[in-house]
């Protein structure tokens, strides 16, 4: 499967808002996969990430087990995806066992920490949030993609403690 192949793919869902369908896709393409410009990895997490938008999280929690098992390339770690579902499916603690576990094996990358820092923000762990984005940021990479986006969100936490602006949220501008 070629990248331009699976933005099609995404962009016909989105047009159709038919995320069930989209999801059902990948998974069938993610089972059958051998190779191609992207992981069957980051198939399997989009086809997750599908679900989810369906409101099917424990299918996504499926998708995002075997991306961890297939250990191939996914953009983040799935298992900030397995968080993510946990807290959605009220099951905070195993969430936070997840995150714990990530923190601990240490070398995140600052697509993972960025993902685990919105998840915890969107379940209202600002603090833990921030800490997160910090760290992150505090490692990136000048080069790093993910930089900006991750400082921005960084930016937006720490305005939402209601407090001042310090030398990394200076970066954003």
């Amino acid at each position: 499967m070629t990248r331009e192949h699976l933005d099609r793919l995404l962009e016909q869902a989105l047009l159709a808002d038919d995320h069930d369908s989209l999801a059902s896709r990948l998974y069938d393409v993610a089972l059958d996969y051998s190779s191609g410009d992207v992981s069957r990895a980051s198939i399997l997490v989009l086809a997750a990430e599908e679900w989810r938008a369906a409101g099917q999280p424990a299918r996504a929690m499926e998708c995002f087990q075997r991306a961890v098992e297939d250990g191939g390339e996914a953009g983040f770690d799935p298992r900030a995806g397995i968080a993510d579902t946990l807290f959605e499916l009220d099951r905070p603690d195993e969430a936070r066992e997840v995150i714990e576990t990530i923190r601990a094996e240490g070398n995140v990358s600052t697509a993972t920490a960025h993902t685990i820092a919105e998840t915890l923000v969107a379940y209202g762990d600002l603090q833990g949030g921030l800490e997160w984005a910090t760290q992150a940021a505090l490692r990136c990479e000048e080069n790093d993609p993910e930089q900006v986006a991750l400082l921005r969100t960084r930016y937006r936490i720490r305005v939402d403690l209601g407090l001042p602006e310090d030398e990394l949220d200076e970066l954003v501008s």
